[in-house]
């Protein structure tokens, strides 16, 4: 969620586009069991729980750096502890965004167990993937890693190219030093090729209703999700507000990715603890009205 987004716009887009939210998106489950956007999840058959709505440390991160980190260590710490006070216990970091370091000063005194970390490797042949793993355990100042992503995935024959960090990640998994593992998509024929490969337990992937920042057109990506969801593959969305480029239809978009039974869990890149509480305000209202259609 880009930091253009004010609070101001956030309340505007919501009285916007209230009025014309009230039918079931495309894909909508209408015996789905969530009740709040903070309510707990299982991530496919991956036996990891977390709360649906996560936050992300991402936006438009890169090169050790992101929006999230570009806030300074006492705002990123604010934001961070709001989201665990509102129930928020997921959080999706990665090396590249930096977030790491900034992590783990924000949570610390608080339990290992009451959170979930979800962080990323960006492989590249000439580096040694173990190293990089201690590092982050490092960094982290933890134990283990929930979920463990090789990050942006955008080539079909990654699973041959990258097997030898697909190695490494397994043995973590089988040491207990990571808890499940899989990949950050950003390509249609590798997220429709996923369902099929055993090594991935998980996967984040690009969805919202108006295919803004994604990498195919939202009724192929459906598709390729069900078919995750189907083989027990753990689904979260990413980019439901198209990195901050949604913003009158925020809810419309909320609503869309609400109504897909392919999607376990969500991360959004907040940016302000007004935020946090907008999205999850407009997440809840639309649950109830779902309840009560």
């Amino acid at each position: 969620m880009a930091g253009k987004i004010t609070r101001r716009q956030f309340i505007a887009g919501t009285l916007a586009t209230g009025a014309a939210l009230l039918s079931s998106p495309i894909g909508a489950d209408a015996g789905r069991s969530l009740k709040s956007m903070t309510d707990t999840v299982q991530l496919g058959n991956t036996g990891v729980k977390v709360s649906y709505l996560g936050l992300g440390t991402g936006t438009i991160g890169w090169n050790n750096a992101s929006n999230q980190t570009r806030l300074g260590t006492v705002k990123f710490a604010r934001l961070i502890r709001h989201a665990l006070d509102q129930g928020i216990n997921y959080f999706d970091l990665a090396d590249t965004y930096g977030s790491h370091k900034y992590l783990r000063a924000s949570l610390k005194g608080i339990p290992r167990e009451n959170y979930v970390i979800e962080t990323k490797m960006w492989f590249h042949k000439s580096r040694d993937a173990k190293a990089e793993l201690d590092r982050f355990l490092a960094e982290l100042n933890t134990d283990y890693i929930d979920i463990m992503h090789i990050h942006c995935v955008t080539n079909p024959n990654w699973h041959n190219d990258m097997k030898s960090l697909q190695d490494v990640l397994e043995e973590a998994k089988q040491k207990k030093i990571i808890r499940t593992h899989g990949i950050s998509i950003h390509d249609l024929q590798t997220l429709q090729q996923a369902a099929n490969n055993p090594w991935v337990e998980n996967v984040l992937a690009r969805i919202n209703p108006f295919g803004e920042k994604m990498d195919g057109k939202p009724k192929d990506v459906v598709v390729a999700l069900q078919k995750l969801h189907d083989a027990g593959k753990g689904v979260t969305g990413m980019k439901i507000l198209g990195e901050g480029a949604i913003v009158d239809k925020r809810e419309e978009s909320l609503r869309y990715v609400l109504g897909l039974n392919c999607v376990d869990a969500i991360v959004i890149g907040f940016e302000s603890t007004d935020q946090i509480d907008e999205i999850i305000r407009m997440g809840n209202k639309a649950l109830r009205s779902n309840l009560r259609s």
